[in-house]
């Protein structure tokens, strides 16, 4: 039947004002205005030089890329969030299969009708071990974890203290709901204490802050964060999506990293880094909050469930971290090697310790240049410019990953001192 109608569609359509190339555009003068007021804006873009293009890769994400139509599998690539190497790990990948095979592609249903399987119960509670958290809720993305976490929680008798260099979708989550909002200088622990204490005033108070910051690749001070919060009464939420997975002795984040696991309540994190870089993130922490955003939080209530395939990639990437800390440990050295390198040859690099390694340039149309020069020798990285940092930080951000070799990081240093010397961004 379904055949029929849509056979019968189809040849309604036929004819009906779509191109020779299948595709419909929308008539009359509203949308012809339309047209002209977003082709203006794109050109403006493409003039400030800000344009923002998609390299199409046509193999598996890892230290080496084929992209499409450029032969072989030989561009070293050093701008993904694949920080341990797991997305093509072939435990990670038989994980996926399995889950596949076994529950299928996907529920086409939300959790609490009928997409609740017992893998997504299982991930729940090996993030919670792995957190060492009282129980965990899983979201189609940690970008939905964080829309959905703010609202569901405070209300208007609350307050929310937000690190201003947050990342987009805890500064989009805090904007859905209706606390009273602070904005405290990053990481300046002076102004958030003059926030707190202005926000005495308040029933509640959360302090929200990454816990290892993307593009700026520096780490929160959460030691002193967490001080201040004893002091003043309130509660801590860190959002670790660079961080879970390689920051710690056994990779749990920032705050086993600092030491202060016990005084971080809420955890927001993603399934789409590090633990396999498929999709999915979460939150993590004290079973009562949990047990409400199961009810409450609005991106939980109406998505979808996490696909098995994604939820059987991210459970092995939780066993391959639980069983054994060498792959979060190898980090460290690879980091090093690569910041203390880029250093001595001139460049200033943003941020501490962190595999997230920004190359700061200022200039956006500088920093796209000498992205494209690279990707030229072989090292395919990527300039960011506003909106997406702040308008005269532009800069090429590096991702260092544990499969990695020493060989790869000095050829993509050696790679940046010609490409830098070139486009005058060394002496």
């Amino acid at each position: 039947m379904w055949l029929r109608v849509a056979a019968a569609a189809a040849g309604a359509g036929a004819g009906a004002g779509v191109g020779a190339g299948g595709s419909r555009a929308a008539s009359g003068a509203a949308a012809a205005q339309l047209r002209r007021r977003l082709e203006g804006e794109l050109e403006g873009i493409r003039g400030a030089g800000t344009w923002k293009s998609e390299r199409v890769i046509a193999s598996p994400q890892g230290p080496h890329l084929r992209l499409a139509g450029g032969g072989d599998a030989g561009i070293l690539n050093f701008c993904a969030n694949n920080y341990l190497g797991l997305s093509s790990h072939p435990q990670v990948i038989r994980a996926a299969v399995r889950a596949l095979e076994e529950f299928g592609a996907g529920l086409s249903s939300v959790r609490f009708i009928c997409g609740t399987q017992s893998i997504h119960k299982e991930l729940e509670e090996k993030i919670a071990r792995f957190h060492q958290r009282e129980d965990a809720i899983l979201y189609a993305s940690c970008f939905d974890a964080n829309a959905g976490i703010f609202e569901a929680l405070l209300t208007p008798e609350d307050a929310v203290l937000s690190d201003e260099l947050n990342h987009a979708s805890i500064i989009d989550g805090i904007r859905l709901c209706k606390a009273n909002k602070y904005r405290y200088k990053h990481m300046d622990m002076q102004d958030l204490e003059a926030k707190l204490q202005d926000a005495q005033k308040h029933r509640l108070r959360l302090v929200a802050t990454d816990g290892a910051f993307s593009m700026d690749g520096d780490i929160a001070p959460l030691r002193e964060i967490c001080q201040l919060a004893q002091k003043y009464d309130a509660l801590v939420f860190i959002d670790e999506c660079h961080a879970t997975g390689f920051l710690g002795p056994n990779g749990r984040g920032t705050d086993e990293l600092l030491g202060v696991m016990d005084k971080v309540t809420i955890i927001n994190s993603t399934l789409g880094k590090a633990l396999g870089g498929a999709a999915g993130g979460y939150t993590t922490g004290p079973k009562p909050l949990i047990d409400l955003l199961r009810q409450r939080s609005r991106p939980y209530l109406f998505s979808n469930s996490l696909p098995p395939a994604v939820v059987g990639c991210a459970s092995k990437a939780l066993d391959l971290l639980m069983e054994s800390n060498a792959i979060a440990q190898s980090m460290a050295a690879k980091t090093q090697r690569f910041r203390s390198k880029m250093t001595a040859a001139g460049f200033t690099i943003s941020g501490k310790d962190h595999p997230i390694c920004p190359v700061m340039l200022g200039d956006a149309r500088l920093a796209a240049v000498m992205a494209e020069d690279m990707l030229s020798r072989g090292i395919y990285v990527i300039g960011f410019s506003y909106p997406v940092v702040p308008k005269g930080k532009a800069r090429i951000r590096v991702q260092i990953s544990a499969v990695h070799s020493d060989e790869d990081i000095d050829r993509c240093v050696e790679a940046f001192t010609e490409v830098g010397r070139k486009h005058g961004a060394l002496p």
